[in-house]
């Protein structure tokens, strides 16, 4: 073999790419293939498709096996395939289209019944088929059928029949008059019946397109009552503590009745008297301020007290100074005092 080194890098390249293509055919079609794909198929004869598209999940007791592959005309039938894997389908099992969502998303029910394997190869007869009654679709074919007819002629019409039969027995004559009024009445509310249709296949749309968040949001509550069906035990367990919680709280206030009642007394008579003397606390606070603030003056320059003693000294001592009357300090002139 020659080495890679002398071999041309054209054919190295197309080469490269034919195993890229093979790579991603494979993984694009490994549904269908036989080893890994998505299980065994089949296929059945419905009388109605009711909606059934090719992706709809195929569930067997609410759990989904597989999904629909295919879903085309064969005559006057309709052929439904499908693949299943990892479930058992018996030869006598019974298939149904079942609505998903209230929005009228399908998806095909299979009840496994039968004592020997369904042939892969044998189309599930329509007596073991059964399809919904699509009540949307029933809505839009009677708007369909409402527009189609000219209300205004058949109400002359039957006027013309009650003209008729003027002549007639007197109940036979009331029946047709009151056909030709029932006539009328529609005709006169033809546009209200068209705008309501109308209006009901608009929301009939509007909740389609929201299945997404439909979904979402039922999924999501599923989730929030799975983790509460998780969390029970905690939730009964904080129940019960919260309970006997109270019980104790209730029983050490009726304890302690005798002892807490006295003391919200006094601390009522406390607090009456404090408000009394309102007035002069106000009063002691305010002349604290001052006290203090001398206090502090005369500690404030060491280890000792700083004090002036009046008439401690005679006069003829110190010179004659000192206040001429009263106690008073003297004032110093210089830089001293």
């Amino acid at each position: 073999m020659k080495p890679m080194s002398e071999r041309s890098p054209v054919a190295i390249g197309l080469a490269g790419l034919a195993l890229m293509g093979l790579v991603a055919l494979a993984v694009f079609f490994s549904s269908d293939l036989p080893l890994i794909g998505g299980g065994t198929g089949y296929s059945a004869y419905f009388t109605e498709a009711a909606g059934l598209q090719a992706g709809n999940p195929v569930r067997i007791a609410g759990v989904t096996v597989g999904r629909v592959t295919g879903v085309s005309l064969a005559g006057d039938r309709v052929l439904v395939s499908f693949k299943v894997k990892n479930a058992w389908v018996g030869d006598r099992t019974t298939l149904g289209i079942d609505i998903q969502t209230v929005l009228g998303d399908k998806y095909l029910a299979l009840d496994p019944l039968g004592r020997t394997a369904q042939n892969p190869g044998q189309t599930i007869p329509a007596a073991r088929t059964t399809s919904p009654y699509d009540v949307t679709q029933a809505f839009e074919g009677v708007g369909q059928d409402i527009n189609q007819i000219n209300t205004r002629e058949l109400a002359q019409s039957l006027e013309t029949i009650a003209v008729t039969f003027r002549n007639s027995p007197p109940y036979v004559h009331t029946a047709i008059r009151g056909l030709a009024a029932l006539s009328r009445s529609i005709a006169s509310r033809d546009a209200q019946i068209t705008s309501l249709l109308a209006g009901t296949r608009k929301v009939t749309g509007q909740l389609s397109s929201q299945d997404s968040r439909f979904k979402s949001l039922l999924s999501d509550g599923n989730l929030l009552l799975a983790e509460l069906r998780q969390r029970q035990q905690a939730v009964h367990a904080l129940l019960i503590g919260s309970q006997q919680l109270a019980v104790q709280l209730t029983g050490l206030v009726s304890d302690d009745s005798a002892t807490l009642g006295p003391a919200l007394r006094a601390l009522s008579q406390v607090t009456a008297v404090l408000e009394a003397n309102q007035a002069n606390l106000d009063k002691a606070l305010s002349l604290a301020g001052p006290y203090y603030r001398l206090l502090g003056n005369a500690l404030g320059n060491g280890r000792w007290f700083d004090v002036y003693v009046c008439g401690l000294i005679p006069k003829s001592y110190t010179g004659g100074r000192g206040p001429a009357q009263g106690c008073l300090p003297p004032k110093s002139s210089g830089g001293g005092r």
